[in-house]
């Protein structure tokens, strides 16, 4: 009898919880399915075109906040929605052009690295996830972290 209850409010809080999709998803006219069952382009798709996907910063002392911004343009014929930029660690953080991004026209991906804890040659890097083919590109950035002379 107390199993049924648990499962009953179980399947309650996972329906009510979920209803609220609705508000997340993106227009239809915005999200394409770039490729058809025979696996040819129908469609005019996004296309992002980093200027540059790798950035040295070169000697830092440990501790520096250092930034860069990676700039990139959409040489695809739909808007280009950038879904999710991830660092691979925490001590790089970014910031990233959210609203849709127009054929022809620029965005871009803003990194910061802080070195505080950090020792020797860094090398890190950043997830950008688009509605592009294919989805995933990838930009790097390295530094050589010096510790302070005491």
């Amino acid at each position: 009898m107390f199993g049924t209850r648990i499962s009953i409010f179980v399947v309650c809080v996972l329906l009510f919880t979920s209803c609220d999709n609705e508000s997340k998803k993106l227009p239809a006219d915005l999200v394409n399915n770039p490729k058809s069952a025979s696996g040819t382009m129908e469609n005019g798709i996004a296309a992002i075109e980093f200027a540059k996907t790798e950035y040295d910063f070169g000697r830092l002392v440990q501790g520096e906040k250092v930034s860069y911004i990676y700039k990139f343009t959409n040489t695809g014929k739909s808007d280009l929605i950038l879904s999710k930029v991830s660092a691979s660690c925490g001590c790089t953080a970014s910031k990233y052009t959210k609203e849709p991004i127009k054929p022809g026209k620029e965005g871009k991906v803003e990194v910061t690295f802080d070195s505080n804890g950090q020792k020797g040659m860094v090398n890190k890097t950043v997830t950008v996830i688009s509605n592009t083919q294919p989805q995933a590109t990838t930009l790097r950035l390295k530094a050589q972290v010096i510790t302070p002379a005491n």
